[in-house]
Parts: C-alpha cells; structure tokens; sequence
C-alpha cells in the first residue's frame, strides 16, 4: 500500500531556521520541496542565499575519516558543533605535520635514489671523486658510449687525441667511464666524443671519497631515509587509531549541521507577513516586519499530525497542513507501506517503476501471484525446502529483497511439490495430492488429448487478465480518465469481450449449450465497437469540439488495424500462460533424466549424482523459472493496468550515515 501524504508549509523567523530542524525536522521524515517553485502564489519570495560554514570542516575530516579502518565500529560521543570545529582544527594541524614530514622525507629519498644511480656506475673509481670535480687545469667528463661505437671510439681517441678515458662499468648496452683532457684542447675533444656518440653524465658537486665510499655513504643514507619513511607511516597509523573515535564522532556531528544548513537550498525568505504567512501570525508578538523562512514538502499523514502536536507550544514555528493535495503543483511522492512478508517483492515494484500517488501498489499481487506461478513451475517438496530455507537464511542475515522472494517462492514450491508428489525428482515416496504432470491428460472437445496443466494454465492465466482489467477499471476511475475506464483494451468494454471469451471457451471444454446467436453478438461485437470508436466516445464525453482527428478514411484504417492487433493480442497474452505447464512438465522431465543417470531404476542409485544433479536443476532451472517468472508479471500483468509513473519518497535526513 501507499502511504498518505500530506503537504506541509513551515514558517517561522529567518535566524529560528538551525533550531528548528535540529529540534523538530531531524524527528521526522519530511520530503522537502523547493519552496520557491511550489509557493508560486506567495509575494516577494526570495532564495535563502548563504554559504555553508560547516562544508570545508565537512571535507576535511571527511579525508581522515576514509583512511580509519572499519570506521562503523568505532564508539562515537555527542559533540557540540563548536567542539566537533575545534576538533577539526586541531586534528588537521597535526595531521598537516605528519604529512609535511612524509612529503619531505619522500623528496630526500627520491634525491638518495637518484644520487645512487648516477653514482652507481662510476663505483670502481679509486679515486676522491671531490678531486675530480674541483680540477681546473684539466676537464673532465662523466658518461657512457655503447658498446657497438666503444671499438671504434678506442682506435680513433687514442690514436688521434690527447685524453686519457677511464672505463668504469658495463652492461649489455653500454659502456660507461671518465675522460680527462687537457684545458686547451678541451673544446675539440669534447666536440669529438660527442661525434663518437659519448653521451655526458652530470655529476653534481656532492660525492666525497672514492667512487665506493661515495656509493656506500649514500646508500646508508638511503637506508636511514628509509626507516624514517616507516616511522612516519607508523606514526601517522598511530595518529588515525589514537584519534579515531574523534575524527568520527566530529564527522558524525558536522554531516548533521551541514545537512540541516543544507536545508536552506530549498527555503524561501519573505518579508513580515503575506498570504501564506498572515494568518496563522496575526496572533504572534513578532514584528510584521521580520524576515522569514518559509519550507515546504510532504509528510505522511501520521507523521504530520504527530509533527503539529510537537510544535503546539512553540510560538516561533508555525506550520500549514493542505488537506486538498489536487492543488499543489506536483505529484506527491510515493512511500511504500507493505507488510514484513510482502517488503522483499517491493524490488520488482521498484525495477518496474515506483506506483504514482493514488496508483493502486501491485506489490502484495505480485507477492501472491509470483510466489504461485514459481511454485507451479518449480513443484518439488525436497527442492522448495532448500530454496525456501536457504532464502530465508539469508534474507535474516544479510537482509537481501530477492533471498527474501526466493524463500517465499520456496514456500509453494513445497506446496506444489505435495501436489505433483515429487521430493528431489523421486515420484515413488510421495502420493500426488493433484497430479503428476508428465502423466495427466484429458479430452478436450475438437482437439483431441491435451496435458491437464497445459489447460489448467490456461485458464488460470484468463483468470489474472481479467482481474488485471478489474484493477486497471478502479485505477483509471481514480485518475478520472474516460477512454482507460470504458472504451480501452483493458476497460469495462475489453472486460465485457474477454470475459464473454473466457465464459464461451469454458461452457465450450465443458461441453455445456453455448448462447445463442443474438446474445453471442451483443457479447462480443458490441464490445469491439466500442473500443473500435474509443476515440470519438471519449471525445463525446470529454465534450471536446473535434470528435475524430485525421479524417474518417484515416481513422477506420486506423482503427481496423488496432481491433486485428487487440484481438492478436488477447489470443497471444492468453496463450503466454502455457509456460507455466510446460516448465512444471519440463521440471518434471529433467528430474526423470537425472535418476535415470544416477541409475535409480536399477534400485541402488548413485546418490553423488542425485545431490549433484538437484544442486544443477535447483540453480539452473530455478533461475530460469524466476526469469520467465517475472517475465509474466511484467508483460502480462503489469502492462494491463500499471503505470509505474511515481516518484520516490526522499526524506531529508538530519543524521550521518
């Protein structure tokens, strides 16, 4: 069922805003509509413009929050706003400190890193390197060559160059090594190992001692950067749990300011008093001329009476409670209301479309007829056990909707399992309180014999089509509209052919007198001529000045057309409804090949096959069943009489998650 709403406009003064929602609003479930676009009669209306002071706070706690592991589990104490800002300030200072220090500890080991490399190859000088970077009479240059030029470079430096190149290290690439020059000559030779494909390594004045020494001190000095680097990480683990129940409850205590100030995105201010407001402050001793908030949205009928009687007292708050909902410029939203067993098929509802307000809510229909049709689809009593136990198991721990649908599916899949006398497949154990599906025929007139379900289907799903067109009658009155109530496929004029359809068939298999002539055409054609005319009945009654849009030739056409596709269709959903023999036959089937593979013909089944073979019908088919399931309710169910045009009740909420 729907719950019914009730619109409610909440005024008082500009700066009582904070203490009303902190004390009344966070209470109750209130959808909060813009009061700016509802209120389009209230004069000088302006938008509550101010920043949010708590949203930077918000941010930054929120980034320390993320990093707590298992944060739902930490204690949290009530705070005042001021201490939760207070508490920010300070967990941020410290935190900035631990931060400043990583990202500086981070630099000098990526300077470390980087030194090593350079250095790495140049390990086996065995000389002071601080030497060689403060010559001045000779140059020198660190760097490497590869190996394919190194050959040729050897022959043509030492043979035609005064300079002395040092190799150092070596790899399958490259060649690396120092070449000293003399100062004068130093502007040719570089320019030739620079021809020779020597590229220059620069080696900034840092090193001192040996090439390994250099080496071996910065390596240590890595390895000490290192430690520090965990000891900044311990202590910033160290930081989170120490300050953990802090940084929650202070994020606790901010999302609930921060959301409540939020709340002025969709009040109103008006000056002193106005239509909306006059009446119910003409008593009051503020002054006329004091800025007000005006807030706007739904509540459910309970909770508006129960929210009145909160405020009875409070001379500051005032609140409107519109009776007439016809009268406000959008829908009310929808709030489901649906008992414990029928809570879980509000998914299928809601994957549909949420029922508009005053929309009849499906759900406890698709509760019952899902549950049935699966369980007619699906009968065995071992298997429906299973479903229905495990469903429930975990529905009761992990709280899913479609565990909860399987366990009601569960349910009477058991009861048909007693009815079809199958338990896991084995039809020897229990006697059929019905029948058994593979095995009952019976003699229908002109056809010949046909399986009892494959008929019991049928007639079963003519039964759902017409309760299906009784509730599109009752939802179509309730939104006044003419042409769905009387003149359309599933109105009072596709009830009255369908039904003479399903009465006719019924005498016809029963083999009892059928209706005579004159009363067979008044049964049927007189329907299909009023749904053939259903445009110009309806414009009839809706006393509009055109009868019929288009021209006549277009609109007989037209209207031929839609009569061969009404018909196709009733024929069509009708027939739809096999499918719920043939899957309690092919049900039937599987189970059968699944014994013969166990061997349980020759008495002494295999029962590793039997568990194996159940565990693969009960998942495979099972899903299958659910699928062709839900297939039903939406294509042949739903489409006759529901809309799913609503919009989803979505209270303000004053708490954090």
């Amino acid at each position: 069922m729907i719950e019914k709403m009730k619109f409610v406009s909440i005024t008082g003064p500009k700066a009582d805003i904070d203490r009303v929602v902190n004390t009344y609003l966070c209470r109750y479930e209130i959808h909060l509509e813009n009061a700016l676009s509802e209120l389009t009669t209230v004069k000088n209306l302006s938008p509550y413009l101010e920043i949010n002071p708590y949203r930077d706070a918000l941010n930054t706690i929120s980034g320390y929050y993320e990093e707590i592991e298992e944060p739902a589990q930490v204690p949290r104490k009530s705070l005042t706003i001021e201490k939760a800002l207070s508490l920010v300030r300070l967990i941020d200072k410290e935190a900035r400190q631990i931060a400043e220090e990583y990202k500086n500890l981070e630099e000098r080991q990526a300077s470390l890193e980087e030194s090593m490399r350079i250095i790495r190859p140049f390990k086996s000088v065995d000389y002071d390197l601080s030497s060689i970077l403060k010559m001045r009479c000779i140059h020198y240059r660190f760097g490497r060559i590869e190996k394919e030029y190194f050959e040729n470079f050897k022959k043509y430096i030492y043979e035609n160059l005064d300079t002395i190149f040092i190799k150092c290290d070596e790899d399958e690439r490259y060649i690396w090594g120092i070449y000293f020059v003399p100062r004068h000559e130093a502007e040719k030779i570089h320019a030739v190992y620079a021809a020779m494909h020597f590229e220059k390594i620069y080696v900034p004045d840092q090193y001192d001692g040996t090439g390994q020494e250099a080496y071996a001190k910065l390596e240590e000095q890595f390895q000490q950067n290192a430690k520090r680097l965990q000891d900044n990480r311990k202590s910033w683990k160290k930081f989170l749990t120490e300050n953990a129940g802090n940084i929650v409850s202070a994020r606790t205590t901010l999302s609930q300011f921060s959301r409540n100030f939020d709340v002025r995105r969709l009040a109103a201010c008006t000056q002193g008093p106005n239509n909306q407001t006059g009446e119910i402050m003409k008593d009051s001793s503020i002054s006329g001329k004091e800025t007000f908030y005006i807030l706007c949205g739904w509540m459910t009928e309970k909770d508006a009476a129960s929210f009145q009687e909160d405020i009875s007292n409070d001379s500051r708050i005032f609140c409107l409670v519109e009776e007439n909902t016809e009268d406000i410029k959008k829908q009310p939203p929808t709030k489901l209301k649906n008992p414990k067993l029928f809570k879980p098929f509000e998914m299928y509802t809601k994957m549909y479309g949420l029922p508009a307000y005053g929309e009849m809510d499906p759900t406890w229909f698709v509760a019952i007829t899902y549950s049935f049709i699966f369980g007619a689809m699906f009968g065995d009593v071992g298997q429906g056990l299973v479903l229905f136990l495990g469903g429930l198991l975990l529905y009761k721990f992990k709280h899913l909707d479609l565990a909860g649908i399987i366990s009601c599916a569960g349910i009477f899949s058991t009861f048909f399992g007693f009815m079809f006398g199958s338990f896991f497949g084995f039809e020897d154990i229990l006697k059929p309180i019905w029948l058994r599906p593979m095995n009952a025929m019976m003699n229908v007139p002109f056809v010949g014999k046909l399986n009892t379900v494959f008929i019991v289907a049928i007639g079963f799903g003519m039964g759902i089509i017409l309760i299906c067109m009784l509730f599109n009658i009752v939802n179509s009155l309730r939104s006044k509209d003419i042409e769905k109530t009387w003149f359309d496929t599933n109105s009072v004029a596709g009830l009255v052919f369908y039904g003479s359809a399903v009465l006719v068939i019924a005498l016809f298999v029963s083999g009892k007198k059928l209706p005579g002539t004159a009363v067979l055409c008044i049964m049927f054609l007189l329907p299909l001529l009023v749904m053939f005319l259903k445009e110009p009945l309806t414009n009839l009654a809706e006393k509009k000045p055109r009868l019929v849009d288009g021209g006549i030739g277009m609109f007989i056409v037209q209207g031929l057309f839609e009569m061969f596709e009404v018909i196709l269709s009733y024929f069509s959903n009708t027939l739809s409804f096999v499918r719920i023999g043939a899957f309690a036959v092919s049900h039937a089937a599987m189970m059968q090949v699944v014994l013969m593979l166990a061997g349980a013909e020759n008495g002494s089944p295999n029962w590793i096959v039997i568990v194996l073979g159940n565990l693969f019908v009960c998942c495979l088919e099972g899903l299958i069943v659910g699928i062709q399931v839900l297939r039903l309710e939406y294509y042949e169910i739903f489409s006759r009489f529901y809309k799913g045009s609503g919009r989803k009740f979505e209270p303000f909420r004053s708490t954090a998650d």
